[in-house]
């Protein structure tokens, strides 16, 4: 199984930088948020930090790794669902997102600095997303073997999930109103992943 927690590059002192990192976004923002702020929070020195990451956007870019990794690692860790392989990928689906949309530091994000987001949407895979895929494809691969997925390209089916999946974790917010709960497009997104993942 595809690791979701990027730790393996990360030692325990790195790991307290990327939590202190995580706290000044948490109060001021990312565009407010310096290398030297990361250091007073974490007891050290500016050039300890330095020499791990030369700038925000590197340390950004292995705090939101770590970040969303352990949010979907929790969902693969967690209890297991009942039901078909195809179930199962649905129910984790949907608590992926659930729990990416309800992540304090992504909504922290959203509110902020959304710009942050959209070189993940528009312009390339952060590391995070490739492990999501990986880990998707190949549970679409074990359904395709018991029949409970769809025949096809298990890469393509993989993508095209996570795909589907971004609007629900990204803009549910803008849909909800008097007449539409979150949990009504909770229901929605189920019925969209088990239909995409019927034979």
């Amino acid at each position: 199984m595809p690791s979701l927690r990027h730790t393996s590059d990360l030692d325990e002192r790195e790991g307290a930088y990327l939590d202190a990192a995580r706290a000044c976004i948490l109060d001021v923002g990312w565009r407010r948020t310096t290398l030297t702020e990361v250091a007073r929070r974490a007891g050290v020195s500016r050039m300890t930090i330095y020499r791990t990451w030369s700038d925000m956007p590197q340390l950004l870019g292995d705090l939101m790794t770590r970040e969303w990794g352990n949010v979907v690692a929790a969902i693969v860790d967690g209890p297991e669902s009942a039901g078909s392989p195809a179930e199962r990928l649905v129910t984790a689906l949907t608590g992926g997102v659930r729990a990416l949309r309800d992540n304090e530091l992504f909504v922290r994000i959203v509110e902020l600095d959304p710009e942050l987001l959209l070189p993940y949407l528009l312009s390339r895979r952060g590391r995070s997303q490739d492990a999501v895929l990986a880990l998707v494809e190949e549970w679409v691969r074990a359904g395709q073997k018991t029949g409970d997925v769809r025949a096809g390209d298990p890469v393509a089916i993989a993508r095209g999930l996570v795909l589907a999946t971004h609007g629900f974790v990204l803009s549910a917010h803008t849909m909800v109103d008097d007449t539409v709960s979150e949990q009504a497009l909770d229901d929605e997104l189920v019925a969209v992943l088990t239909r995409a993942l019927a034979p």
